[in-house]
């Protein structure tokens, strides 16, 4: 492994310091998603695959990223707050964390100093290190809260940005109640692990590997098996040059599952104002 690939400080930067009990909770909840094969079954499995879907495109790809982050579309205030409770299931982070934190990555793209998830700092560093190497700036609640004033004037986010892993204790006991223990392994432990790499690889993999459609000035990258796997995320070139576009994938073949649960919203007339990309890369959803 390369220095390029560890570059988790600058020249002249305060020394990062390992937050070690970051460390121990992403460690224990990884090593309980390892009990797996002891507890499979495939009601389990299907719970995994939904709740996967469920937190990752709904919570965090609909809501958290392209509601909140960017205001793609509108949906009434009921709706939102509820995208958003389920977006707190996900284990990311509360909604003001996760929103400040992306907006400051699309204000200071790739910036060594200004983005939380800078790429520039190798894969590892925008893969996971950045949490376990927490600079304040990113992480101090009155501070991250300037980057997404919007919410932090609402006090039901507020609530949900400081009380989203309490939310973790009524989700193990239904699930339990639901399914036991396979249930809880499946639905919290392997399901949180898996939506967190799926989640991280838009920050480290589409900076590095993959085709650009547009001549941005960053590194963003459309890669398709990370679309696949963050239904519909990976299509950051597009993105990143159109970063308030409801929709990530414009091409037939950029696969976008998220867009298509915008698109059933739109339908049913709860989204509106909902931002196409500009001719011509509008395509038919």
């Amino acid at each position: 492994m390369t220095a390029k690939h560890l570059a988790i400080a600058t020249e002249g930067e305060t020394p990062l310091r390992l937050r070690w009990i970051n460390v121990a909770f992403f460690g224990i909840i990884h090593a309980l998603a390892l009990l797996a094969p002891w507890f499979f079954s495939w009601s389990a499995l299907g719970l995994l695959l939904f709740l996967h879907w469920l937190f990752g495109s709904i919570g965090i790809c609909l809501g958290y990223h392209r509601l909140l982050s960017h205001k793609s579309f509108q949906v009434p205030k009921w709706l939102e707050y509820a995208i958003a409770f389920i977006g707190a299931l996900a284990l990311q982070g509360g909604p003001i964390f996760w929103v400040g934190g992306h907006r400051q990555h699309h204000a200071h793209t790739e910036d060594i100093q200004l983005d939380p998830y800078s790429a520039k700092r190798g894969f590892w560093w925008s893969h996971m290190l950045w949490i376990f190497y927490p600079r304040e700036e990113f992480f101090e609640d009155e501070k991250y809260q300037k980057s997404a004033p919007d919410l932090a004037r609402q006090p039901f986010y507020r609530w949900l940005d400081r009380y989203f892993l309490l939310l973790q204790i009524p989700l193990g006991l239904l699930l339990y109640a639901l399914g036991g223990w396979s249930f809880v392994i499946y639905g919290m432990f392997v399901r949180a692990v898996l939506l967190w790499h799926c989640t991280w690889f838009v920050n480290s993999a589409t900076h590095m590997w993959g085709y650009r459609t547009f001549d941005a000035d960053d590194n963003a990258r459309n890669l398709w098996w990370v679309s696949i796997v963050t239904y519909g995320e990976g299509w950051h070139n597009n993105h990143h040059t159109y970063p308030h576009v409801a929709k990530a994938g414009f091409q037939w073949w950029e696969i976008d599952v998220t867009w298509w649960s915008i698109k059933l919203l739109q339908t049913l007339g709860l989204a509106k104002k909902v931002i196409l990309p500009p001719s011509p890369t509008t395509t038919q959803g």
